[in-house]
């Protein structure tokens, strides 16, 4: 009962923390704040995944949410003109708008939920989520899928060491002492010139 209990507070937490980060995002008043708001967004929803014991989704959701708002945050600093997003910037357009498209789809979805007939549960629920998920999203071909995932991540290995023009160390020829080659040029053209 105990553990219950705090299973149910650290889901309402995480709940409020989700749609207060979510806010948070709107709120803010640069690309930075906002993007780190809505990685604390999907943290916070990836916790509430870990709760329902949908472990492979919740750390799914981490997973991506981390590198891809880092990746994000990474271009922030290498492109916007102001430094790393940070500057005050009015992160709202076309308010009314946005207001009028949300709250109309809102109200659809809430209408959704009360006026569809939800059809009554057959059967229990699956000993393991995950494999139920799996079975149910990829069927017999969950070997192949696998078998891929492998290959792909082979394959942008492979691309990034084939992309690196001088390896892990960096121990080419070219790169021992830059300084004192480009001193000796220096200093043979200048022995030309003369």
């Amino acid at each position: 009962m105990k553990g219950e209990t705090v299973e149910a507070v650290a889901f309402w937490v995480l709940a409020v923390a989700a749609v207060g980060a979510g806010v948070a995002v709107f709120v803010v008043d640069s690309m930075a704040r906002a993007t780190f708001a809505l990685l604390a967004s999907f943290l916070c929803v990836g916790g509430e995944l870990l709760l329902i014991d949908l472990h492979y989704l919740g750390v799914l959701v981490v997973l991506m949410m981390i590198m891809e708002m880092l990746v994000m945050a990474v271009f922030m600093v290498m492109y916007m003109m102001n430094p790393a997003g940070l500057m005050p910037m009015t992160m709202l357009h076309n308010v009314r708008g946005a207001l009028a498209v949300s709250g109309a789809a809102f109200a659809a979805l809430a209408a959704g939920v009360f006026a569809v007939p939800w059809p009554d549960r057959a059967g229990r629920p699956p000993r393991d989520p995950t494999v139920a998920l799996g079975e149910a999203i990829m069927g017999p071909k969950m070997p192949v899928m696998m078998v891929i995932g492998v290959a792909i991540l082979a394959t942008m290995i492979a691309t990034v060491v084939l992309a690196a023009h001088r390896g892990r160390y960096d121990t080419g020829p070219d790169t021992r002492r830059p300084d004192t080659r480009r001193l000796d040029t220096g200093r043979h053209a200048r022995g030309g010139s003369r």
